[in-house]
């Protein structure tokens, strides 16, 4: 038996018996030291800043060189095709997607805190800018009446549509860049923890789901609206399979055969990616082939297989954006700027703690920032980082972000001077290969078993993310998807997990007895253990259930008690623990309501 006594303290004698520390210092005081400037804070704002000064300097050329060369040719080979493909996912002439897979690239080098992802355009933030931009700009905006005959069809000025949705896109992809340095400056990079991992991957399956159906005309080659926000899936399908009697059938075969050889690649790749010293480039050898095939046979002209047409060649000269659009698109730049960030950080991370180095999430966003802003003045769409990228560079051995140079040197060699070549490509094949790349995406519903057995909360976050997103567009499932998150943040506070522990014979372990038939508690002594804090929204709760375990088994009065939550040892009177809590509600009644 054991007999612990000790006195119940209140606030009151708290302040009695200490005496707080008077602060030397005035604010006044504070704010000058805060902002004096100091040769070491200089540097050390610099180094932050600028985090290649800090791994350039000493960057071991013999050793890492070769290394990051390999990985940035192997990484530019599968830039090149996605730079293509999404640029239709973003409703913009392919040439762009050429230009957000170059510019970012070099300024991520500089600013960037991770040495292994790989910047530039990716599946769901190019499809969340198409929405927008054909929402700001759909096609019965430019439909033009023939003046040969009133009863001719009209038909859309694409010069003028594709224009317009470009100059969409650039203000938006400023709008982004803006935001994220914002919130980068204002050390807002603590809001990931708000996009909890079944949210993130619940969202990103929907948008894979998105990016899929929004791929079947394209591959089928027939002629359908786009459709943007909520419920848009199914229109989408609805429209498809309503003109599916139209389909082009040369469209579709090319489609399927490069569907068929990409997919086995890819399943090449992840079972001998130990044995293989470079993955095999699938996507490059699928558009050099077919866009020879297609030039050769005249796919375009004889057989009517939509291609990607004209592509210029140079780089644009920097322009200001159209500000006159801000209006309509600050609220889609936040949902952009959030995705994006949450994409790139979780990615860098898993990196970051597999090679034993750290990320600064305010200087991520800084960074994308940057990459967004300073981009979008040479005609760029927004961008983030690429998990089927990041793989590649990191599976073929790249170090650092001279990888990422060298990427960016192999998507400029094409831009300047070989971006013709790829014109006869046909749309198909980039549907091909974004229809593959979104397997992994896919995998993703393999989260729902594991996470039934583990926590049914967390299944619930990520049903929600994926059937708001799909159902509601991918704005709107983001929202409900946080709000859901917060909420089910304030169901476990205020219905915690409580138990009476008991100890485990020959062991440290205390489990909860009612559980464990090991668990054996000790004789006069009761373990209460919750696992969330005590505030006033369940505050009448955690002692209702404290009450309730106790009393259950034992006498309460005189008993000790050990919260293994806030790890304090007190003797509880009951009644005087009641009226204790009663009076802290009270007092903050009269205090705030």
């Amino acid at each position: 038996m054991y007999k612990i006594e000790r006195p119940v303290y209140d606030e009151a004698f708290i302040r009695l018996q200490l005496n707080r520390k008077e602060k030397s210092t005035t604010l006044r005081q504070r704010l000058s030291h805060q902002f004096r400037c100091s040769s070491e804070k200089a540097k050390a704002a610099a180094l932050n800043f600028l985090p290649i000064l800090t791994w350039l300097p000493s960057y071991p050329v013999k050793k890492y060189l070769f290394s990051d060369v390999v990985s940035g040719v192997s990484t530019g080979v599968v830039q090149l095709p996605q730079g293509l493909a999404y640029a239709m996912l973003a409703a913009v002439p392919p040439v762009y997607g050429l230009y957000s897979s170059f510019y970012p690239l070099l300024i991520y080098i500089f600013f960037g805190t991770s040495r292994h992802v790989s910047i530039g355009t990716f599946a769901v933030i190019s499809l969340m800018i198409g929405g927008v931009v054909v929402r700001e700009a759909p096609d019965s905006m430019f439909y033009i009446q023939p003046t040969n005959g009133t009863n001719a069809t009209a038909f859309v000025d694409e010069e003028a549509r594709d224009a317009r949705r470009v100059s969409v896109a650039v203000m938006l992809t400023t709008l982004v860049g803006i935001i994220q340095i914002v919130l980068g400056l204002l050390r807002f990079g603590f809001v990931a923890i708000y996009l909890t991992e079944p949210l993130v991957r619940g969202f990103t399956t929907a948008a894979s789901m998105h990016v899929f159906v929004s791929q079947l005309k394209y591959l089928l080659g027939v002629k359908t609206q786009r459709f943007s926000g909520p419920l848009s899936v199914i229109y989408s399908v609805k429209a498809v399979f309503s003109d599916i009697t139209s389909t082009n059938i040369t469209s579709l075969i090319v489609g399927l055969v490069c569907l068929i050889f990409l997919y086995v690649v890819k399943d090449i790749n992840e079972r001998f990616k130990k044995k293989l010293p470079i993955p095999i480039p699938g996507e490059i050898i699928v558009v050099i082939v077919s866009t020879g095939i297609s030039y050769g046979m005249s796919l375009s002209t004889d057989y009517k297989v939509d291609v990607v047409g004209k592509i210029p060649t140079g780089l644009l000269p920097p322009a200001v954006p159209e500000f006159s659009l801000l209006p309509s698109l600050v609220t889609d730049s936040f949902a952009v700027a959030v995705v994006g960030f949450s994409i790139d950080i979780s990615l860098a991370k898993i990196f970051a703690l597999k090679y034993g180095y750290s990320v600064d999430g305010n200087q991520e966003l800084i960074a994308l920032g940057l990459c967004n802003f300073i981009s979008s003045f040479f005609r760029t769409f927004a961008i983030t980082c690429s998990m089927s990228r990041s793989l590649v560079q990191e599976s073929t051995g790249g170090k650092t972000q001279i990888a990422g140079l060298v990427v960016s040197l192999v998507v400029l060699v094409v831009v300047v001077a070989i971006g013709f070549v790829f014109q006869p490509l046909p749309q198909t094949v980039l549907a091909a290969i974004i229809m593959v790349n979104l397997v992994g995406m896919f995998k993703q519903f393999r989260d729902i078993p594991t996470l039934w057995r583990t926590s049914k909360i967390e299944l619930a976050i990520w049903l929600v993310a994926f059937v708001a997103s799909v159902l509601l567009g991918l704005e709107y499932g983001l929202l409900v998807a946080v709000t859901f998150a917060i909420l089910t943040v304030i169901y476990r506070t205020q219905s915690p997990k409580t138990a009476v522990l008991g100890h485990v014979s020959d062991t440290g372990l205390y489990c909860d007895v009612d559980e464990y038939e090991e668990a054996a508690e000790y004789e006069g002594i009761k373990i209460f253990c919750s696992n969330s804090s005590i505030y006033f929204a369940n505050s009448d709760l955690y002692v209702n259930t404290l009450k309730e375990k106790v009393i259950q088994s034992a006498v309460f009065h005189n008993h000790m008690i050990y919260d293994t939550h806030s790890l304090i040892l007190f003797q509880v009177n009951f009644l005087f623990a009641v009226s204790y809590l009663n009076f802290c509600l009270c007092t903050f009644n009269l205090l705030f309501l």
